[in-house]
């Protein structure tokens, strides 16, 4: 009897398992139980909220299932839907939790304040098919599984910057971007809206900065080895966003629960700035251009370097700070978070050393290194932000000189001036190139164009915000940047934040002992799937071979892997072209001298799925630092 018992118990479960889908969410969730069955969407389906507030989500949710199911749902007040979103007390879930709950009669998602309710909107359509992504109506077989779901955030800066100065993207652009980052519950835009390459943002007390400073002469060619402007040629390549743009701009990402951090790059990587108000500078040079995208500057390899332009403000001239105070007034004014990036990166102070006004300061102020004279700067800035209720965050470079401890730091040269700003007492964002620089190249240099560096998605997902020995109530949490020296166009920024802005969500979301590189890479897939439909760019890179060269008793030897488990990597050094049926890797490849050259593809179940990379021995030699 008890063995025909554990039978059928086996066999319920096993039928219940059956049922059972993976639900492929991003980012995960601190708690999910699933359970058979599926609640049906029809035109018999009702929506409802229970506060005003709640209003907003349920609105964009029904948008979105009527857009792709051609469905004619409407949203009431209440607490009578078939699918309700209603705002109640719920001490664990803190200002962006939710819970959901679905059987096949109700869906209910329940949230402390309307950003959970938007979060948990969200995890509702990624629980349907992947057809709820399209913009037109599609058929499919309109579902949410069973399931029960609480989840909040392990952080509360979940961010991604756009450098919209290097190349700019219009403001539809832009609001099409940060949908799209609202979706996997980024909550800040950190908008990099001022550089040597152009001045993005009116500022109606000083005009020339959009008449001049927004654009510089058209080049075509990789960034950093394009022509700078000839005499008398005309700039005609660029762009601004009005005032009124801004504000509209601010009311769309406030709507998805996204704070804008708008940043005003000082006082370096201020050409653009320069080139409109010559007398900013301490040269005062009139033929200041913006720059197209040449190179202005010779970079050595301790990380140091020397401009061959001034792109730097001048910090002794008292009109450098009436000059900021109009714009900090105009920006302050435009944008109600509480934070202003001012940059304070990257500044080159060639120029201060060589200028008799910066050292009569330095004389007066008794400080010795000119270094110094941007903690000066940085302190005056912060001064102005303060009176207008703001508060100072910039790249980690603002540590030198000293600042206050209210500043905020994010930390994007590794996680060491994070660990420094954190020890000192600031709050701290963690963004470091080597896990967060969205503009790096996804795979190998010879199919993706080569930048700076690589950063694979694997490694963004890998990740950890909160060094070891530091106080974790010191960091803020992370983001992703995407500068846009290679970003020709909005489709292209696609490309290159996801999937690592997916991996970053999770990093940023997740509870730290969810994290797990397997089970997210087949989640991944499943949002290419979602993307696909969405007509969202994205990366295929973590299909392709990732070829290590190295040199082993006086051998160039190969070694082949790929980040997703599952593929088969077939090779040739007989210049033939590889399938299934050529060499498969299985052991680290000697190869033989000689000018041979390495064809590596990557396949799944019978098919191809990587691109096919090609590289030459003297390349191998290269990588193995022959």
């Amino acid at each position: 009897m008890k063995q025909a018992l554990v039978a059928v118990l086996c066999c319920a479960f096993i039928n219940l398992k059956a049922q059972i889908t993976p639900l492929n969410l991003i980012p995960q969730p601190v708690e999910v139980q699933q359970s058979a069955g599926s609640f049906a969407l029809t035109n018999k389906t009702t929506i409802s909220y229970n506060k005003a507030e709640a209003k907003v989500a349920t609105d964009m949710l029904i948008q979105r299932i009527n857009t792709a199911t051609g469905l004619m749902l409407k949203a009431q007040e209440g607490k009578t839907g078939m699918i309700q979103l209603n705002l109640n007390a719920n001490t664990q879930l803190g200002k962006e939790g939710y819970t959901i709950e679905v059987t096949p009669k109700t869906v209910l998602v329940s949230a402390n304040e309307a950003a959970g309710l938007f979060y948990g909107m969200q995890t509702v359509l990624q629980l349907l098919p992947k057809e709820i992504e399209s913009k037109s109506v599609i058929k499919a077989n309109w579902t949410i599984p069973a399931v029960k779901i609480t989840d909040y955030p392990r952080f509360a800066w979940r961010g991604i910057m756009l450098d919209v100065s290097r190349n700019f993207f219009t403001k539809e652009e832009v609001k099409k971007y940060i949908d799209n980052i609202a979706r996997f519950k980024y909550n800040t835009f950190h908008w990099h809206l001022t550089d040597d390459e152009g001045w993005r943002i009116e500022i109606k007390s000083l005009p020339k900065l959009t008449e001049v400073g927004a654009w510089r002469v058209a080049r075509a060619g990789h960034f950093g080895d394009r022509d700078a402007p000839k005499p008398g040629e005309k700039a005609t390549v660029g762009g601004y966003y009005t005032q009124e743009d801004i504000k509209e701009v601010v009311k769309y990402a406030q709507e998805r629960n996204v704070t804008i951090v708008p940043e005003i790059d000082v006082p370096g990587h201020s050409m653009a700035a320069i080139a409109a108000y010559p007398e900013l500078s301490t040269t005062k040079n009139p033929n200041t251009f913006v720059n197209p995208g040449a190179n202005i500057a010779d970079w050595y390899g301790n990380g140091t370097f020397k401009l061959r332009y001034e792109n730097a403000l001048n910090p002794s001239d008292e009109k450098v700070y009436e000059f900021l105070d109009k714009v900090m007034t105009e920006v302050a004014a435009l944008f109600p978070n509480q934070y202003i990036h001012v940059g304070g990166d990257e500044c080159y102070k060639g120029f201060w050393a060589a200028d008799a006004g910066c050292q009569a300061l330095m004389k007066k102020l008794g400080i010795r290194h000119v270094e110094d004279l941007q903690g000066y700067f940085m302190n005056r800035l912060e001064k102005i932000l303060e009176a207008k209720g703001k508060k100072l965050i910039g790249w980690d470079e603002i540590l030198e000189g000293g600042i206050s401890p209210n500043a905020t730091v994010m930390s994007w040269r590794g996680v060491k001036g994070g660990i420094e700003a954190a020890h000192l007492g600031h709050e701290v964002v963690m963004t470091p190139t080597t896990f967060a620089y969205l503009d790096y190249n996804q795979g190998d240099n010879s199919v993706d164009p080569p930048i700076y560096a690589g950063l694979r998605v694997s490694k963004s997902y890998s990740f950890e915000p909160v060094p070891d020995g530091v106080d974790a109530k010191y960091i803020l949490g992370g983001q992703g940047n995407l500068w846009s020296e290679q970003l020709p166009t909005a489709r292209y920024a696609d490309y290159m934040t996801y999937p690592r802005a997916w991996a970053l969500s999770e990093v940023y979301w997740s509870q730290k002992s969810a994290k797990n590189w397997d089970n997210f890479s087949k989640r991944m897939e499943a949002h290419f799937e979602r993307a696909d439909v969405a007509e969202i760019n994205y990366s295929k890179a973590a299909y392709d071979a990732i070829i290590t060269a190295k040199m082993k008793d006086n051998k160039l030897v190969v070694e082949l892997g790929s980040e997703i488990a599952d593929l088969d990597i077939y090779y040739s050094i007989d210049d033939s072209m590889p399938d299934k049926y050529s060499s498969k890797y299985t052991q680290p490849i000697e190869m033989p001298d000689g000018p041979i050259t390495l064809r590596v593809i990557t396949y799944r179940a019978g098919k191809p799925i990587g691109h096919l990379i090609t590289l030459k021995r003297a390349e191998l030699e290269r990588r193995a630092g022959k």
